[in-house]
């Protein structure tokens, strides 16, 4: 069995990784801002009160995990805020960036000493961060900081290759979340997804854009 941590871990497709990897048998770190119940009672290690856009939060997580070597990575943590060209809000566009783009690449930067040769990179993005894909427009500071992230999950891939670390860049779907209003698949359909593509990653593959679904995603 393996080690996993999980960001963004006390609801939604975070939550459900955490159940499922440790239904599976594997070691799980579950990561959050604020744990609760439903994330206590999976048995996993919670590590709570870690805002991943904190430079100061992530240190004191690496600290706390000395010693611990990660074998799976998965950056799930990320916020959703909606501007449009006429309700346009520059603060929550920079807020975005600093969670869903600087933050993932933050995590992934500090717990770099964690991850061994065989380790794996997963990085739950958005096909909203696709330019190509992008056909209706608007969510401005969502699309814009997932388009970064993919491009920041792309560069790891080759940094980290050299490392034997592979890197996958996953879109879940659109999934029945809070963020998406319950809209779209089942969390559990989603999870099966993602934890396929992260099985079938390797360094051959590392840094492809894929749905959770398998299909390979535009740029």
């Amino acid at each position: 069995m393996k080690t996993y941590l999980v960001t963004g871990a006390n609801k939604g497709i975070g939550k459900e990784l955490c159940r499922k990897l440790k239904q599976q048998g594997n070691t799980v770190i579950a990561v959050c801002r604020s744990s609760n119940q439903e994330l206590e009672g999976l048995g996993v290690r919670v590590e709570s009160g870690v805002d991943i856009s904190n430079m100061d939060d992530l240190k004191r997580l690496t600290e706390k995990l000395q010693g611990v070597t990660i074998d799976v990575l998965i950056n799930n943590a990320g916020i959703w805020k909606n501007e449009s060209l006429d309700d346009m809000n520059f603060d929550t566009i920079l807020e975005q960036f600093q969670v869903n783009t600087l933050g993932t690449l933050k995590v992934t930067s500090c717990l770099l000493p964690l991850l061994t040769s065989g380790s794996k990179v997963a990085v739950v993005t958005s096909r909203m961060g696709s330019i190509e894909d992008n056909t209706s427009g608007g969510r401005y500071g969502y699309r814009m900081s997932k388009a970064a992230l993919n491009s920041a999950a792309k560069s790891l891939s080759v940094d980290l290759k050299e490392k034997q670390i592979a890197v996958g860049i996953l879109h879940p779907g659109m999934v029945q979340t809070d963020m998406t209003s319950h809209r779209g698949i089942p969390v559990e359909e989603s999870v099966s997804g993602l934890l396929q593509r992260i099985e079938e990653l390797n360094l051959e593959n590392t840094g492809t854009f894929w749905h959770a679904n398998g299909e390979i995603l535009p740029w």
